[in-house]
């Protein structure tokens, strides 16, 4: 094993570490300690650690939130072990329950073809792709027989997953637990068992399915149980809500460099550390630092949080993409004038600025533009939209710039 970045244990465990989330911190310190136990087994062997994190392919498009895990995949690759991104093409057919209240749609081979196309691609944002290995658990997981199942599902009990909030909560409101939904943790499990994983990474939703259904299952069938990395989960640009595409509150991997810096500089200062730890490039000192100097106000909120814009579009968009991102930012916003690349839309007749929001997308739908409307998060050549039956009417040679909320503009032009 030939590490990228020399460091001694404790700084390797120190960053490994960072931005866990336990839920307790005995089972943080237990963790902690494997792991410095495991790191020192390969100092010794030579052999590097096999890590992976499971992806169900859900949908297309990753956020920020999506890419926590892959940043802790980084870390390891940067530390010269095994990386495995493990595409869950046969766990997505039962959908993941950990972090449902109630059973989540099943998806069909097609879809999940479909999905999993992208996800690579958009991985390789963060992760080194000539040292990530990619696999897909239909492998070793459409084989198994029934008396497979039978065999492996010996080792739990139902009170273990019973005892789950979701499924607790599931239970008591007498609302469905479909069977095939216990299925999941144990396949997730076989997943670490067919791998002979060291260490498996994940969000805090998947507490259980890591550090209990995959651990005792590796551990029954004569493996030494796989260390749990465990993470928080990304706040939104709200700075309270998880991060979701379906809250309005994410940050999208294919966003543009200039919307990405300006969604970064939306959320809330005391957001900021969270997003240094989970999503940047960052070390525990340099994160540290940056804290040290905003709580002795030798570094002011605004300069934190334009580094933080700065590091997050140069990761997704390089180095190149910034100048013009904050540039961007500082004349849209700070100065409060108009882009210089807006796009542009030719109104042939009047039309309800509810209506034209919501076709040119610049909302997800009539109701939230007439919600922006009501909160004066509109605007139509500088001036704001307060009636949601307002219409815009442009004679031929006339312009004018519709806004939504800071970083959305058009320019409709008449026929």
């Amino acid at each position: 094993m030939e590490p990228v970045t020399k460091l001694s244990l404790d700084e390797q465990v120190r960053l490994l570490m960072q931005g866990t989330d336990y839920g307790d911190p005995q089972t943080a310190e237990r963790m902690a300690e494997e792991l410095r136990k495991r790191l020192e087994d390969c100092e010794k062997t030579g052999r590097p650690l096999r890590v992976y994190c499971g992806y169900d392919p859900t949908s297309t498009d990753l956020h920020l939130g999506h890419t926590i895990t892959m940043r802790k995949l980084r870390q390891f690759q940067d530390l010269g072990h095994e990386v495995t991104f493990l595409i869950g093409s046969f766990t997505s057919l039962i959908g993941d329950p950990s972090d449902k209240d109630k059973a989540r749609p099943r998806l069909t081979p097609e879809q999940v073809e479909e999905n999993a196309r992208t996800y690579t691609a958009q991985a390789f944002k963060v992760l080194d792709p000539d040292k990530t290995i990619i696999r897909s658990n239909a492998d070793w997981l459409a084989p198994l027989t029934f008396a497979d199942l039978i065999e492996y599902a010996s080792n739990f009990t139902v009170q273990q997953f019973l005892a789950r909030d979701n499924f607790r909560k599931r239970h008591v409101e007498g609302d469905a637990i479909y069977l095939h939904e216990f299925f999941y943790a144990l396949m997730q499990a076989y997943d670490a068992y067919a791998q002979e994983a060291d260490v498996q990474v994940g969000g805090s939703d998947q507490l259980f399915n890591i550090i209990v259904a995959g651990r005792q299952l590796q551990k029954a069938l004569g493996q030494p149980g796989q260390i749990g990395i465990i993470l928080q989960i990304l706040p939104g640009t709200d700075g309270v809500q998880k991060m979701s595409k379906s809250l309005g509150n994410h940050i999208a991997i294919h966003d543009e460099p200039k919307d990405m810096y300006g969604k970064v500089m939306s959320i809330p200062d005391e957001a900021m550390p969270v997003y240094f730890r989970l999503v940047t490039r960052y070390t525990p000192d340099q994160i540290e630092e940056i804290e040290r100097r905003l709580a002795g106000g030798d570094l002011h909120p605004m300069e934190a949080k334009k580094e933080l814009a700065r590091e997050i579009v140069s990761i997704f968009h390089g180095d190149e993409a910034v100048a013009g991102a904050e540039e961007n930012f500082q004349r849209t916003i700070q100065k409060g004038q108009l882009p210089e690349d807006m796009p542009s839309h030719v109104l042939s007749q009047p039309a309800a600025v509810v209506d034209v929001l919501a076709g040119l997308e610049m909302v997800r739908s009539k109701s939230e533009a007439r919600r922006q409307i009501n909160q004066g998060a509109v605007r139509l050549e500088g001036e704001k939209v307060t009636d949601i039956g307002a219409e815009v009417s442009l004679e031929s040679g006339q312009s004018a710039v519709l806004q939504v909320g800071k970083r959305k503009f058009v320019r409709l032009e008449g026929a």
